[in-house]
């Protein structure tokens, strides 16, 4: 799955853009761990174009943007062996347009399968964002060529709802022409191999603990091929006279109760005049807090280096509020002014949808 230089991991922290003077692993962003060189100054006529995830190419406006910024730009990630750019076209494009002959490069000596992975997870996560468009041909595009990693694992790299990239799995799935045997397991963002169905390993554990209850828990889960967690609970539920399956394992492909709740949500959001085959769920929006967005924000040059960048990080830190936030903005209010800063409540609510909408229809444009 992954070569030598790059791997999925459970670690989410960020590296410096500047680099730190030393070999190591330099990224562990989005489940995809990447060891990149110190940073080497390379004469630009030597590095090549890369395989961009951005569908429209490189944009002549950003890349002019980032031209005008003084300060010295983060260095690009580039391929040693076939000097393909990784990430940065937008600032090689930049360094070309200042007269420069040389610009600031770290070096991935992986395998050329994990370029493409590389570059997804560097433009999710800073600089000139993907348009969901991008983001959902480069999700198609793993599933094609990582189709052994999870939903989650995907969705983490691509910047995307782990239910749109299972969506996609099964487009590509039924556009696919190979007709070899599917692979009954994923590989989650930790690198753990786990089954898709747990209920057959589940069913195997409870035979080899009625056969033998006497069985080492170890020798039960290799047997059964579960872990060793799974074949206590098994053995759990069969001492106590209960099914080795939960409920939920149990109630697969049939109408649960919150099948059930869903339908009801989902009626109950319908119109008086919408005909019965227009009707759909409500969108569910993401939940972000500020404190989570702005780290991300500080690493695009364009917001770091401008003086309008620096103001919209000023605006948004004086207006934003986030969940810690939330309760002592409610419980600090005297009570008899509820009424009025409820108001205002609502009247700022209002004006932050309106921004809201804004945004995801220049997103939608785009």
């Amino acid at each position: 799955m992954a070569g030598a230089g790059a791997r999925l991991s459970t670690a989410d922290s960020s590296r410096g853009r500047g680099g730190t003077g030393s070999g190591g692993r330099a990224a562990t962003r989005n489940g995809l761990s990447v060891e990149l060189s110190p940073v080497e100054s390379v004469p630009i006529r030597s590095i090549l174009p890369g395989d961009s995830p951005r569908l429209a190419g490189e944009d002549h406006a950003h890349a002019q943007l980032l031209a005008d910024i003084e300060d010295r730009l983060p260095p690009i990630i580039v391929h040693r062996r076939s000097m393909r750019v990784i990430d940065g076209s937008h600032r090689l494009r930049a360094a070309l347009m200042r007269g420069q002959e040389a610009i600031d490069v770290r070096f991935f000596d992986g395998p050329e399968d994990m370029i493409f992975l590389i570059a997804v997870q560097e433009n999710v996560a800073h600089g000139m964002p993907l348009s969901r468009t991008d983001r959902e041909a480069a999700a198609r595009r793993v599933l094609s060529t990582q189709p052994q990693w999870s939903d989650r694992a995907v969705a983490t790299l691509t910047g995307l709802a782990a239910k749109t990239v299972g969506a996609l799995r099964r487009t590509v799935a039924e556009r696919s022409t190979d007709a070899g045997p599917q692979s009954n397991t994923r590989v989650g963002r930790d690198g753990r191999v786990r089954p898709l169905d747990y209920t057959q390993g589940r069913l195997r554990a409870g035979e080899v603990v009625t056969a033998n209850p006497e069985m080492p828990l170890r020798e039960v889960a290799r047997q059964a091929g579960v872990s060793v967690s799974t074949a206590r609970d098994v053995r759990q539920r069969i001492q106590r006279g209960a099914d080795p399956l939960p409920a939920k394992l149990r109630l697969v492909g049939k109408d649960t109760a919150a099948d059930r709740r869903d339908r009801e949500t989902e009626q109950e959001c319908q119109t008086a005049d919408q005909p019965p085959t227009q009707r759909r769920k409500p969108v569910a929006f993401p939940v972000a807090e500020w404190s989570a967005v702005r780290p991300k924000l500080l690493r695009d040059p364009l917001l770091k280096y401008s003086e309008s960048g620096r103001a919209l990080l000023r605006w948004y830190d004086t207006h934003a509020i986030d969940g810690q936030d939330l309760m002592a903005s409610v419980e600090n209010v005297p009570p008899h002014w509820t009424a009025e800063i409820a108001a205002v409540a609502r009247s700022c609510g209002e004006r932050w949808l309106r921004i809201a909408r804004e945004l995801d229809s220049q997103q939608q444009e785009a």
